[in-house]
């Protein structure tokens, strides 16, 4: 049985996205240890979009119809996704998406496997919106230019109106994909966080490569979270490696799962994870697992639960009896 892999391993979204083809590979070994799907062993099929958009639905058009892949695994930025969405739907194909996303969308032939927006960008900003969070009365949004941050900000905009705030309350900026140089965009964000009105924060939606360098421009500055806080949308452990964090404390991510979460089930996980990078002499560090790696590992054995119920591979039968199934992660 085939499972096809569409995350990039080079271009602007490399560091962060490459490793979850690794992951898949990792559940993917995990099931054939134990006898595979069905008697049958799983492959996975590695491709690389290159951050490229349309190469996504290139790519996952030859994994379905040329590889017969059973199902594929892929696509950080929604922008990708919906680059891969008609290729599914056209072709019947079952695509299992890893990451939290913008919602307002809903197609049979995706599994959503993360949050959508009402459980947890909406939280996260009504906790920093209230006494414990440091009572937040302005925001300043900054994200790259696609549908995610733009989605995410106009429901941010109508869930700060629901709450009586005004338009002079917010700030919008959207920069390019691999967009590196904040020094500009950092004095602007230090001018509206001057004026008077309340305490300010960010919220972030950039992505990729220019997360590190967002934040290396505002230690730079000497802005810490005292300052002005920043909540990051899309800020996982990754995007952190090779900084000097220790500035940075007090700034917020918001993610379904963080690597620092005590249990036995983590530990495991964390351990393999480790093991799996050592013996592949992987390109990764070892000691790093990110929300949406959890979602892929996940969402591969949730495929195999299905395929094992339906008693075959068919993306039809898998999507029937996906229904009410549970894997403890």
């Amino acid at each position: 049985l085939k499972l096809g892999c569409l995350f990039s391993s080079s271009g602007t979204m490399a560091n962060i996205e490459g490793r979850l083809n690794s992951v898949v590979q990792m559940a993917a070994s995990e099931l054939n240890a134990k006898g595979g799907v069905l008697g049958k062993q799983v492959e996975v099929l590695v491709t690389d979009p290159a951050s490229d958009w349309p190469l996504y639905a290139q790519m996952g058009r030859q994994l379905l119809l040329q590889d017969q892949c059973s199902a594929l695994f892929g696509c950080w930025t929604s922008v990708s996704r919906k680059s891969v969405l008609p290729v599914v739907e056209q072709n019947n194909g079952l695509l299992y998406y890893p990451l939290h996303f913008e919602g307002e969308e809903n197609s049979k032939n995706v599994v959503y496997l993360n949050s959508p927006p009402a459980s947890s960008v909406l939280p996260a900003l009504e906790y920093l919106m209230s006494p414990d969070g440091g009572e937040a009365k302005r925001f300043f949004m900054l994200g790259s230019d696609y549908v995610w941050p733009r989605t995410i900000n106009k429901i941010c905009k109508g869930y700060w109106e629901s709450k009586g705030f005004d338009e002079s309350s917010w700030r919008e900026h959207y920069v390019p994909f691999g967009f590196s140089n904040f020094q500009t965009l950092v004095n602007e964000i230090r001018q509206f966080a001057s004026e008077p009105g309340g305490q300010p924060i960010i919220v972030l939606t950039v992505v990729g490569s220019s997360i590190p360098d967002f934040f290396e421009e505002i230690i730079n500055q000497g802005i810490g979270a005292t300052d002005i806080p920043v909540l990051g949308l899309d800020v996982l452990e990754a995007d952190l490696e090779g900084l000097d964090t220790a500035p940075m404390v007090g700034h917020l991510n918001c993610w379904a799962y963080l690597q620092n979460a005590e249990s036995p089930a983590n530990d495991a996980f964390k351990s393999n994870w480790k093991s799996f990078v050592q013996k592949g002499n992987l390109p990764y560090s070892p000691d790093t697992v990110i929300d949406p790696m959890v979602s892929a590992y996940d969402g591969v054995h949730l495929w195999a639960k299905a395929v094992e119920k339906a008693g075959m591979a068919d993306p039809d039968a898998v999507r029937a009896a996906s229904a009410g199934l549970s894997f403890d992660c």
